[in-house]
This record gives C-alpha cells, sequence and structure tokens, in this order.
C-alpha cells in the first residue's frame, strides 16, 4: 500500500518539478543571482509556510517578493513597516458609516487582507505593530471588534528586514518568528552578478514576468506536498536534530549547552518534515531522506535559536551551531520515549 502511494505521488512529482521551475524561471528573470534564498522562498511558497528575508538594504530582497507575486496569479499586497505603523493599518478597522437606514458599523478590510503580503522592512514597526499579523501567520484569519474574517488561501506573508544592528529597527517577538516558516539571508552579489545586474537595469529594458500558476494549481501541489511519506527514521532524525538545540537536554551538543539560551520549538520539526517533502518531491521521490533534512536545517532553525550571552560575547553564529549539529547527529538514532 505504501509503495503504491509512493508510485502515485512520483508519477505526480514531475508536474510539480515543471512549476517549481516555471516559477523560478520566471523570478530569475528579474533577481540575478541568490539562487539558494530564490529556492528557500519557493520551498515555502509550496510547503504553505512564510518566509523572512533578512539582509541590508539594497540587495533585491523586495524585488525576489515583487517578482514572486508576478509570476503567480495571486492577490499581492505591500506594507511598509515604519515606526508610526498602527496595527489598524495592517488588519483594518470599524468604521461609522451612514446608511440610508441610519448609521452603522462596517469593516473596512487591511491590506492584510491578501494571498501574498510583502512585510517590507517589518522590523522597522514597533512590537506592538508586528505582533498584529500573528493570528494571520498562523491561523491565516484575522479577528477585528470581536468578529474573526476568514483570509483566502493560499495565503503567505514574505517579510524583509534589516539587520537589527541598524538604527531604527526593533527585534522581532520570538512568538513571530517562529511563525516564519525558513529565514533566509540575503547575502551580496559577486562581481559577475553585479555586472549582470547593471545590464539589465542601466539599458531601459526591464523583463516582462509571466503569470505561470494559479491559486488551484498552488493549492493542489502543497496537498501533495502532505501526501510525500516520511520514514520513522528520516522523522526521528528530524525530531533528534531540533533536540539538539534544547540545552542540558538529551541531544543537547557541547556547542549547544554552552552558548543557547534556548532551542527550537515543535515548528521547527514541522518545517524540516514539509520541507524535506519539498526537496523530495523536487528529486522526483515520493518520500523525503535525511538528506533532505539537512538541506533545510539552517533555514528552519536559525532563526528559533536564542544565543546566551556569552555566546553574544564571543560572536557566535547561529548557523555555526546548528552546522555543527546536523554533522555529528548520527543519522540512523533509535528511536527513545
Amino acid at each position: 500500500m505504501a509503495e503504491a502511494q509512493s508510485a502515485t505521488i512520483e508519477q505526480h512529482a514531475e508536474r510539480f518539478q515543471k512549476d517549481f521551475e516555471r516559477v523560478r524561471g520566471e523570478v530569475q528573470k528579474a533577481v540575478v543571482g541568490h539562487k539558494e534564498v530564490v529556492e528557500g522562498v519557493l520551498v515555502a511558497l509550496f510547503a504553505n509556510g512564510h518566509a523572512l528575508l533578512e539582509g541590508v538594504p539594497g540587495l533585491g530582497k523586495t524585488l525576489l517578493v515583487r517578482s514572486l507575486a508576478q509570476s503567480l496569479s495571486l492577490a499581492f499586497n505591500r506594507i511598509q513597516f515604519t515606526p508610526d505603523l498602527m496595527p489598524a493599518d495592517v488588519t483594518g478597522t470599524t468604521i461609522v458609516v451612514e446608511t440610508e437606514t441610519g448609521r452603522e458599523f462596517q469593516f473596512r478590510k487591511g491590506p492584510v487582507f491578501t494571498q501574498i503580503l510583502l512585510a517590507d522592512e517589518i522590523n522597522r514597526a514597533t512590537p506592538k505593530t508586528q505582533s498584529s499579523l500573528l493570528e494571520a501567520m498562523q491561523e491565516r484569519s484575522v479577528t477585528v471588534g470581536g468578529v474573526t474574517h476568514t483570509l483566502e488561501r493560499p495565503f503567505l506573508v514574505m517579510a524583509t528586514q534589516n539587520p537589527i544592528e541598524q538604527e531604527g529597527t526593533y527585534p522581532l517577538p520570538e512568538a513571530q518568528l517562529d511563525r516564519f516558516f525558513f529565514k533566509l539571508e540575503v547575502g551580496y552579489s559577486t562581481r559577475s552578478e553585479l555586472s549582470e545586474i547593471l545590464n539589465r537595469t542601466t539599458t531601459g529594458e526591464s523583463p516582462a514576468l509571466a503569470r505561470v500558476l494559479d491559486a488551484a494549481t498552488i493549492l493542489a501541489h502543497q496537498k501533495l506536498v502532505r501526501h510525500v511519506r516520511i520514514a520513522p527514521h528520516v522523522q526521528d532524525y528530524a525530531v533528534r536534530l531540533v533536540l539538539s538545540t534544547h540545552p542540558k537536554g538529551q541531544f543537547a551538543t557541547p556547542l549547544t549547552n554552552r552558548y543557547l539560551r534556548f532551542g527550537a520549538s515543535p515548528r521547527a520539526a514541522q518545517t524540516l518534515a514539509l520541507g524535506a517533502k519539498v526537496h523530495a518531491l523536487l528529486a522526483g521521490r515520493g518520500h523525503a531522506s535525511v538528506e533532505d533534512i539537512q538541506k533545510c536545517a539552517l533555514a528552519a532553525l536559525r532563526h528559533r535559536i536564542l544565543i546566551n550571552f556569552e555566546g553574544e560575547a564571543e560572536g557566535i553564529n547561529p548557523d555555526s551551531i546548528i552546522q555543527n549539529a546536523v554533522e555529528t547527529l548520527p543519522a540512523d538514532g533509535r528511536v527513545t520515549a
């Protein structure tokens, strides 16, 4: 039965691969380089997860998300987060309007009522405004004035942020960070990439992006991802990888015990499993592997662990702790109670 299911999934994997590459191709018409970041955003899309892109200004984070929206037949809104942005500016508000029968309350929807939301420079808004996205990101709904409004599916938040060391930024609350499927770090372009950027942006020509996928197709692919099989030992590897970030825990590494204040949540394990399933489909398989889990480790865990004071003093990067866990954690560990 399981083998038959895997065979059926593998039959659909070819269509999944083609659609994935079609979207990637459209995005890369506008975005030069950043191949790992583009792939990470698309993995989050097909796993029905939100993505957080971090990097200094001018590296193409906003362009990437805009290009993704242009290649999909989905509703798109952008919110420019600023210190004076209020929660109602995101979710909407109830107002009093004059009608033929008198005055009545009406709800005016905010920009969060869309399918792809670009939360630009999200860490420039106050924590109170940032937290206005919590319900939308988790439950795909918005509650205002005691009334809950359901958001249209698919609903994805693609947020950009500048490094928190820069002036005028606020660290995202841990509860909100945990709701992001992946955190992707956008680095500087190479010499050849910068030359290509100039060729594309200083010649008076701009690429035309085609809309290659609609909502129904994306939802079908997201459903397919959920049906990819994950063997018990592979799932256990994901579980142990998450537990390896818990200080003083059974699977904690020496670096974890020394430098982490707290580790990743159960959402991290969900992210590892779903991200691995997407990578399995991209490889034409109906089952996820340990290698698929490892491909997702950095993006799934880096924003879900907190460095302690000693680690901050020594300049420890979360990625180094995660990479150490990936390199030292046995792939064939036994399932433990």
